[in-house]
């Protein structure tokens, strides 16, 4: 089986070294500068489960494809998702998979409408990792799932093919038969996290020091709500352990959106938060909720980002 990884950043390099690491045939799809970088200084990972270094991995260029590969890994960012699908998009053959790992689930919406409903499967991964200066893949946790399945549930003969390729390879994989109720209590926890961390520029401790549970919490339920009202009820597991997490006293956890506003960075406003917002029930109450508030203040970001850009002067 053929993967093609769409690109070498945090997620991709990590769970696609790892592909390598255990073996398999992986070849990672790179633009100009990741692929200079690596040229430069292969690709590594420094991990609590073990360090990786792979001097010359394999990698492709997207004007360079030739030929459909099995299965098409995309882990880019929301943002960059039109031109990552552009890449690829000579990789896919008639027999071809993709398996998103982005969160949210607008994504799915864009993949199917471009590449047809049967060839997109659902997939999320719980990892905290980045990329250092020198290009670096630094796994921060104790975590590295990978979970994968077919969204309208139950097995087939491809998820049984991608479960015994990733058997071995040195990442919790998971083959789900509840792939999309998976993403949805993912997309809870992660909107929840991200609209409150980055609104309050703040850790969940310093929230909670602050006496913050109860915005905590109102944010939480509201993101739970408006799964229920798609029909993906978080069940009840993942809302105690959603309620723990962002009410967790002294925890120093910020989602990754809050630490791109730290950096300057684009942040994935429309696909995290605006999309759980469009997909609600109609308000009943005038006064903003706290996840609309959030989306605001992440809009406000990206506006004065976008004049910052053109050298202007935000008054």
């Amino acid at each position: 089986m053929r993967f093609l990884v769409v690109g070498a950043g945090a997620l991709g390099g990590y769970f696609g070294g790892r592909l390598l690491e255990a073996g398999r045939d992986v070849t990672f799809l790179l633009r100009p500068r990741r692929a200079a970088q690596i040229a430069k200084t292969g690709l590594a990972i420094q991990s609590p489960f073990g360090n990786l270094q792979l001097p010359s991995p394999p990698h492709v260029m997207a004007e360079d494809i030739e030929a459909p590969f099995d299965v098409i890994v995309v882990a880019s960012k929301a943002y960059d998702l039109d031109s990552t699908m552009d890449s690829f998009a000579p990789a896919v053959g008639p027999g071809t998979v993709i398996l998103p790992l982005l969160n949210g689930m607008k994504h799915i919406d864009r993949l199917v409408e471009r590449f047809g409903n049967e060839r997109v499967l659902g997939g999320l991964c719980m990892i905290s990792a980045t990329l250092d200066d020198e290009g670096r893949v630094l796994h921060l946790n104790d975590m590295h799932g990978l979970s994968y399945g077919e969204r309208a549930g139950g097995r087939s003969a491809r998820v049984d093919a991608i479960e015994a390729q990733f058997a071995g390879a040195k990442f919790d994989a998971t083959a789900s038969e509840t792939i999309s109720q998976d993403m949805w209590e993912k997309w809870v926890f992660i909107a929840s996290a991200a609209g409150l961390t980055s609104l309050m520029r703040a850790s969940i401790g310093d929230i909670v020091a602050s006496g913050g549970q109860d915005v905590a919490l109102a944010i939480f339920d509201e993101c739970c709500a408006i799964a229920a009202h798609n029909g993906f009820a978080p069940r009840p597991a993942a809302v105690e352990r959603g309620r723990k997490i962002v009410t967790a006293a002294g925890s120093a956890m910020t989602a990754s959106m809050y630490k791109d506003i730290v950096r300057g960075a684009p942040v994935e406003a429309d696909h995290i938060i605006g999309d759980l917002l469009s997909r609600a029930a109609r308000a009943e109450s005038p006064v903003p909720s706290v996840l609309r508030t959030a989306y605001v203040h992440l809009k406000a970001y990206e506006a004065r980002a976008a004049l910052a850009s053109r050298g202007a002067t935000p008054t």
